[in-house]
């Protein structure tokens, strides 16, 4: 008799009473390996097939990679990045073949498989300056106008758009209202939204998201604001968690509704997973203000640079929240220099986090700027970053960095609907995840980030197939 299910992680966790059968259909069967060594300087390599063979109980000596059918999680909603101000500017200085080669390297049939967008309404630090969309103290909003956006982000938009087709998932964020909406009378460096213009910058989405729609952008969703808790040097708003669940429930919420937008996807937080708890069960904790959300977005940069960022902090969430999804709304390597663009440990990092955030429960998950030039952006405040692709506006070369492959490894592979799968490693090198697709493809990632090369099984139902993962690498395996 199989094990009983105990639910301590996500949406939907359910039995397959014939999960005995899956190796009656499998057994014997081979599986496909695609592999990224560094050392060996192989990108998205196909390594041939490895056979699954029968391995009852593993020894201890045994490094192995669990994986387990019967247990399925989260419904991944979608990988994407996002495109910017920076990220189009840049795209629009390449000559048209790159354009293409860049549109394709993402969104294509042949590329990483990207099928979600996220966008910033109002300028961000990735713009060349602060801009907004209405003239100074519009309360009205009948300057209201896009026209900024028109230049370069929305065609970049619909070019990716495009190439995704139907599986096109499209958010945006805010990082600032205007300035005289706000306390300091700033668009930069934190400050607040004054209380009598609650309402004018509810309706200010509204006005985005037709503008937009207007376009032929459909809005699948919304971030309420980027890093709430985060004073910058550019664009920033402050909000406790208290004011994001009375801006939620008493404006911006009823606001979406009243206008026919029910079915956007309104996430709260969208900063960083250290105070995600305390965030969700403080805004959360009223119903009335609940139903207006959807999911709650994060980043990473608590501790980026460190190999203990705070996962258990998504699981605790997802259990107290089971009907709430986890969004990775951003994430990048700062302190951006073009001799590092070739270094593995960018890959790694997003490797490390991207594998994490989904066996914490994470189904939606989105790199930040899709793009940026040979400076690591523009950017109107010097805050320079690394981007899975960079180009280099002046000679018109492409890079692809380790960030882009390591993405790849799951994006590529993973496909909107896939369902995460029950696995394990019993080694603390080796990392992994495993989701099954909805055609019954089972995919499962695995990441070295040690010195050391590693033989390790790969064990379904007490079947095992041997797989060497090198020093510094990620494989894709494919059932």
């Amino acid at each position: 008799m199989k094990k009983l299910i105990v639910s301590c992680l996500t949406v939907g966790v359910f039995l397959n009473a014939n999960a005995q059968n899956y190796w009656k259909k499998n057994a014997g069967k081979t599986a496909k390996v695609i592999l990224t060594n560094s050392k060996a300087n192989e990108k998205m390599a196909d390594k041939g097939t490895v056979k699954f063979e029968k391995l009852g109980q593993p020894k201890e000596t045994d490094a192995c990679i669990f994986v387990d059918p019967d247990f399925k999680y989260q419904k991944l909603i979608g990988i994407g990045g996002a495109i910017t101000d920076a990220s189009a500017e840049t795209f629009y200085k390449m000559p048209k073949d790159k354009q293409k080669e860049i549109i394709e390297a993402y969104f294509g049939k042949n590329g990483l498989g990207y099928t979600v967008v996220r966008t910033n309404m109002n300028s961000c630090d990735f713009s060349s300056d602060s801009y907004t969309y209405v003239e100074d103290n519009d309360t009205t909003l009948k300057t209201f106008n896009i026209a900024h956006d028109e230049k370069y982000k929305i065609p970049m938009i619909k070019e990716a758009q495009k190439a995704i087709g139907k599986d096109f998932t499209f958010y945006f964020s805010p990082w600032s209202p205007p300035a005289w909406m706000k306390s300091n009378k700033s668009m930069l460096k934190g400050g607040r939204l004054e209380n009598a213009f609650y309402q004018t910058w509810a309706d200010y989405y509204i006005k985005f998201i037709k503008e937009y729609e207007k376009r032929g952008i459909n809005i699948w969703g919304l971030t309420i604001q980027n890093e709430p808790m985060a004073t910058q040097t550019w664009e920033s708003c402050i909000y406790s968690a208290e004011e994001e669940g009375e801006f939620l429930k008493n404006n911006l919420g009823p606001t979406l509704w009243k206008n026919g937008y029910k079915d956007k996807k309104v996430m709260i937080w969208d900063h960083n997973r250290d105070l995600i708890y305390q965030r969700a069960t403080t805004t959360l904790s009223d119903p009335e203000t609940s139903k207006y959300a959807s999911g709650i977005g994060y980043h990473w940069y608590e501790t980026w640079n460190n190999k203990t960022q705070l996962f258990d902090n998504l699981s605790e969430t997802q259990r107290a929240f089971p009907d709430k999804f986890l969004a990775f709304t951003e994430g990048c390597k700062e302190q951006f220099n073009m001799s590092g663009i070739y270094d593995v440990s960018l890959g790694e990092l997003y490797g490390r986090n991207m594998l994490n955030d989904f066996n914490k429960g994470t189904a939606l998950w989105t790199d930040w700027n899709v793009l940026l030039d040979e400076t690591g952006g523009p950017n109107h405040v010097g805050n320079f970053c690394f981007a899975p692709i960079i180009a280099d506006t002046k000679t018109g070369e492409v890079h692809y960095t380790y960030e882009y492959y390591y993405v790849g490894h799951v994006s590529k592979f993973i496909k909107p609907n896939a369902r995460r799968i029950g696995s394990s490693s019993n080694r603390a090198a080796l990392t992994s995840t495993t989701f099954m697709n909805e055609n019954g493809q089972l995919v499962t990632v695995i990441m070295n980030d040690s010195g050391n090369d590693i033989e390790t099984n790969l064990w379904i139902e007490g079947m095992a197939a041997k797989l060497s993962a090198p020093a510094h690498s990620i494989q894709t395996v494919i059932l």
